[in-house]
């Protein structure tokens, strides 16, 4: 492996690890997840937003 793989690879499981920890300690909880998906929609489909397409999930 290159070491770049080996870096990307330490990175994943770094940030995969992180994610359970802030998961379990309850850091991330599912309505975080559920602000956070509307905001990527919002910045992905903003010409839908200026059309005044409600992207609220629930």
């Amino acid at each position: 492996m290159s070491r770049w793989r080996v870096r990307s690879l330490v990175f994943l499981v770094y940030v995969a690890i992180g994610v359970y920890v802030a998961w379990a300690y309850d850091y991330i909880t599912p309505a975080v997840l559920r602000d956070v998906a509307e905001a990527l929609l919002a910045v992905f489909l903003w010409f839908l937003v200026l059309l005044g397409v409600d992207l609220n999930i629930g």
